[in-house]
């Protein structure tokens, strides 16, 4: 099982309202519990099996098969005012803690009033300790970041507004 199935079993369990799911194969244990009541944090616990162990598959709420999106998606923002219904919104592809940064010591990816070009990276989000660079599908100018620095984020997550003229 790779990162972005786990990832994509994440988002089904957080969408389908399930307090707990488990979920073994040969090869690995995985528990994913939601909080209760509104509460959107997601735990998931990955525990990789030995060879000699082979328990039978078992799993409770069988998931769709689902893929998750590889790049951001990028929609028009229905705003309330006309300013920023011209602007397009990048929104996170994944769920994880946003970083503008590649490392505390360096600059920030993009500034407000930064331009860019399709294909730049914009930020980078953590997801289960791996750090997906997050590139931008559309050329223009930043005109707001939505999120800020070493905050969580959920998937579909508004990020950046982005000017293309």
């Amino acid at each position: 099982m790779d990162i972005k199935e786990i990832q994509s079993l994440i988002k089904f369990v957080a969408k389908s309202g399930a307090s707990e799911v488990k979920l073994e194969t040969e090869e690995i244990k995985i528990t994913i519990r939601t909080g209760a009541l509104g509460n959107t944090q997601e735990t998931a616990y990955v525990q990789q099996i030995p060879v000699a162990a082979a328990p039978a598959a078992q799993l409770m709420n069988p998931p769709a098969p689902q893929q998750a999106p590889a790049t951001p998606e990028v929609t028009t923002e229905a705003a309330s005012s006309d300013e920023e219904s011209n602007y397009i919104t990048i929104k996170s592809p994944i769920i994880g803690t946003f970083y503008r940064k590649p490392s505390p010591d360096k600059p920030s990816f993009v500034e407000v009033g930064s331009t860019i070009a399709q294909g730049d990276v914009l930020c980078v989000i953590e997801a289960m300790k791996l750090f997906n660079d997050i590139e931008s599908e559309v050329s223009g100018k930043i005109v707001k970041v939505l999120v800020d620095d070493s905050s969580p984020v959920e998937f579909d997550q508004p990020l950046f507004l982005v000017d293309p003229s």
